[in-house]
């Protein structure tokens, strides 16, 4: 199925407003977000079924046209064996819209077109399991594609198929001024439940002329580079080419400001008569006071998110109205977390804390909008490792060593601070024949991948000094998933 392409002067932006339903409208989402998940459960089960059946088959020596037919992988292949079904193994289905079944039939086509990919090689990245059945305690979201979706007049409801206008905690005045001057088109809407309970709609829209705002301040710096870390101190560091430190955004620490209320719920928790005992080892209906304990668990979680993405949210914001060109490290955060053990549980925990792949991704659309332009460094690329004054590199530098100090010229300087000041000399560009400050540029964009030093500076070691292998810049951006803790 052809994807939906973007018009020529347009952009893709979400609105997100948290909802406020009735009763009985809480009751529709509910079971809305059951039907998706029925749906997805019972054609995973169908397609495993005929996955074995024909294995089974072949182990008998039945040749393969006269194996057990194939159920589809595609989205129109199994929403035409669902609706063939649908009679008898959900009666009833019509008290929902054809969407919620559309939902849980889409999750299960793109799980196992990513797992048919991630088998044969042509997916990059981590190996991508078989898709696995969905918990009734699995976040409950359900996407609305078709239908009567839009932004009611008194811009304080929101309007769903087979829900109704559902009220909203804030006012919709933003999408609603667009909308009314042909600005913006809503394409679908994702209503989703968070850990804390609540319920919010995501509106994807697309927005005409989406530019920089009148009223942003613009920077005296156009180029700044962007060291992301874990440091209460150095959550983002902002630095210019020449060595000057434009901000410096504090960690919110959200997840570990949490860490003793957390603690404590859960001991609350293990403590009451759950949903599973332990000592039987047998599933169970928990008790009232184990699900409020629940619940509180899952707020104290939002919160730690809603504080997180807020900091986020403001820096990233900041960085793209006010910056010519920003470049950040490509850094693999998942892969940062993989491995370890108890001994780096700590580390762990501070990195899922700061949330590091977030800035990319924010900034990534965020740039866009704005008019400037995001620099993705070598996934390779040592910015802590090498000395902003001669280009040296240090190879026996850990993450303990918060000081940069030079073996060669006997420069010493914040470490988060220099590898922002290295970044942004990767954002300038360098004319040929000649190379950037302190060896940065796209001699040192390449040659600091070898565990060797770098050439000294002004010989290009062999390459052309004009090609930018080191950078990739965010609208024809490469996969390169990897990169250097700060």
């Amino acid at each position: 199925m052809a994807r939906f392409e973007v018009p020529e002067g347009w952009t893709a932006q979400g609105y997100r407003f948290a909802l406020d339903p009735t009763p009985t409208q809480l009751r529709e989402l509910a079971s809305h977000a059951g039907a998706a998940r029925f749906a997805h459960n019972h054609m995973l089960a169908l397609v495993k079924a005929v996955m074995d059946q024909r294995a089974a088959e072949r182990t008998y020596g039945v040749p393969e046209a006269e194996l057990t037919p194939v159920v589809g992988w595609s989205l129109p292949a199994l929403r035409k064996v669902w609706n063939q079904r649908k009679a008898w193994c959900a009666p009833w289905w019509g008290e929902n819209s054809k969407e919620a079944y559309n939902t849980g039939l889409d999750g299960l086509a793109r799980g196992l077109d990513a797992w048919s990919k991630s088998r044969t090689g042509e997916r990059k990245g981590r190996v991508v399991g078989f898709p696995r059945f969905k918990s009734a305690r699995a976040p409950r979201s359900v996407r609305f594609t078709t239908g009567a979706i839009r932004i009611e007049a008194d811009r304080r409801h929101v309007t769903l198929p087979r829900l109704g206008a559902v009220r909203t905690h804030e006012s919709t005045r933003k999408l609603a001024r667009r909308i009314e001057a042909a600005s913006a088109r809503i394409l679908s809407a994702t209503v989703r439940q968070d850990s804390a309970g609540r319920w919010y709609c995501a509106l994807q829209v697309i927005v005409e002329a989406k530019t920089r705002p009148a009223h942003a301040r613009r920077s005296s710096h156009p180029v700044v580079g962007v060291d992301v870390g874990v440091k209460a101190d150095s959550l983002l560091v902002v630095a210019t080419p020449d060595g000057m430190e434009v901000d410096r955004t504090a960690a919110p620490k959200s997840l570990s400001a949490a860490q003793a209320r957390l603690r404590a719920l859960q001991r609350r928790a293990a403590r009451q008569h759950g949903r599973y005992d332990p000592i039987a080892k047998v599933k169970q209906s928990p008790s009232k006071r184990w699900r409020r304990t629940q619940d509180r668990i899952g707020r104290t979680h939002a919160h730690v998110a809603a504080v997180r993405r807020d900091v986020l949210h403001k820096a990233t914001t900041v960085l793209a109205q006010q910056h010519d060109v920003v470049v950040v490290e490509t850094l693999n955060a998942a892969g940062m977390r993989a491995k370890g053990g108890a001994r780096k549980r700590g580390l762990n925990r501070a990195l899922a804390d700061a949330a590091l792949a977030e800035v990319r991704r924010m900034l990534g659309y965020k740039t866009r909008w704005s008019g400037s332009q995001l620099v993705e460094a070598d996934r390779f690329y040592p910015s802590s490792k090498l000395c902003t004054a001669c280009g040296r590199r240090k190879s026996n530098l850990t993450l303990a060593d918060r000081i940069f100090a030079c073996d060669g010229c006997g420069m010493r300087i914040d470490r988060d601070l220099g590898a922002a000041i290295n970044l942004a000399r990767l954002g300038v560009p360098t004319p040929v024949g000649e190379q950037s400050p302190a060896g940065s540029g796209p001699v040192a964009g390449r040659g600091a991948t070898h565990e060797t030093d770098p050439a000294p500076a002004g010989d290009a070691a062999g390459d052309e000094t004009s090609t930018p292998h080191h950078q990739t810049v965010d609208q024809t951006r490469t996969a390169s998933p990897q990169g250097e803790a700060a």
